[in-house]
């Protein structure tokens, strides 16, 4: 008779086959094509790209864009994006985000910088956010005299005073945390300038449901058990969807009112489960923290995946 020494490891924790946590602690990760979106993604002539290391220490990279022709434009606004994944999941390199990023860089125009960040649940929550705001300093450091040569590309096309961090889903996410950051003063950025925040069907959570959590859209892709495993893998052990890094109103979340956030960019989606979530965020900003802001919806669209990564289409109304 085997003892229960000899019992094989079992599934306590899966995301879709692509993540899964055994009992003996042991994390197991899946190639993740069969996530990713399945048309192909045409290349965007005309715009260089280039990886640099941001955070040595973890090994962090981001991307950066710009159109080739950026050296006779004069200086460019710089967008900062953070790609999606629920925490758990995706890389600057996959099609969908490299192409968005490469569309942005050439028909904004704009410097981009797409960063890599620590997933989950290898590294849990704040990892990412602490890695949103390295990747920030770096580009201070970058705009910073007498803080080392700064990247060429950086140092000729770069306009520093007009930067933007943008993100989508746990990006977004990763976007609001670097603002209350920066506006509460733990985050100094000069002499950078963040003129602005762009938050893309943003991924927050609670432990008390919303309607649409509660009765989902039919054909929602993105379901609350979807939300909820990605939040037990990138939350920290026992931690509920009211911890901080995932509600922004939670009952130990820090009072938001005295932070100075810059304009905002609220952007949802009508069938997204977390539709109504961004809807009340945006109402907060409205309502007294400080912000100018906007909020188009995606009528009747249900999406989790960056619009400009999907060809540059605006939503369907």
């Amino acid at each position: 008779m085997s003892g229960d020494g000899d019992t094989a490891p079992r599934v306590v924790e899966d995301y879709r086959g692509v993540i899964q946590i055994l009992s003996d602690g042991t994390i197991v990760r899946s190639d993740p094509a069969d996530l990713r979106p399945p048309e192909r993604f045409p290349d965007v002539p005309g715009v260089q790209w280039e990886d640099v290391v941001y955070d040595a220490a973890h090994g962090l990279k981001l991307r950066v864009y710009r159109s080739a022709a950026a050296g006779d434009a004069g200086k460019l606004p710089v967008l900062v994006y953070f790609h999606s994944g629920g925490f758990c999941l995706g890389t600057f390199e996959q099609p969908n985000f490299h192409t968005g990023c490469l569309r942005l860089a050439s028909e904004l125009p704009a410097v981009v910088l797409s960063a890599d960040y620590r997933l989950g649940p290898e590294h849990r929550l704040p990892a990412a956010i602490d890695d949103a705001a390295a990747a920030l300093s770096w580009l201070r450091g970058q705009a910073a005299l007498g803080a080392g040569p700064p990247h060429p590309w950086l140092a000729e096309s770069a306009d520093f005073t007009k930067v933007y961090v943008a993100g989508e889903s746990s990006g977004a996410n990763m976007s609001h945390h670097v603002a209350v950051r920066r506006g509460s003063g733990q985050l100094s950025l000069d002499p950078l300038h963040v003129a602005g925040h762009v938050l893309l069907t943003p991924f927050f959570g609670g432990a008390e449901r919303t309607a649409a959590e509660a009765e989902p859209p039919a054909g929602a892709p993105f379901t609350p058990e979807m939300s909820d495993t990605l939040w037990r893998l990138s939350l920290p052990a026992g931690a509920t969807r009211d911890h901080p890094a995932a509600n922004p109103f939670g009952p130990d979340s820090p009072c938001l009112e005295p932070v100075a956030f810059p304009p905002v960019l609220v952007v949802s989606a009508g069938r997204d489960i977390l539709h109504e979530r961004a809807l009340r965020y945006a109402a907060r900003l409205e309502r007294g923290w400080g912000s100018p802001w906007s909020s188009p919806s995606s009528r009747g669209r249900s999406t989790r995946s960056f619009p400009v990564s999907r060809g540059a289409r605006a939503p369907a109304s």
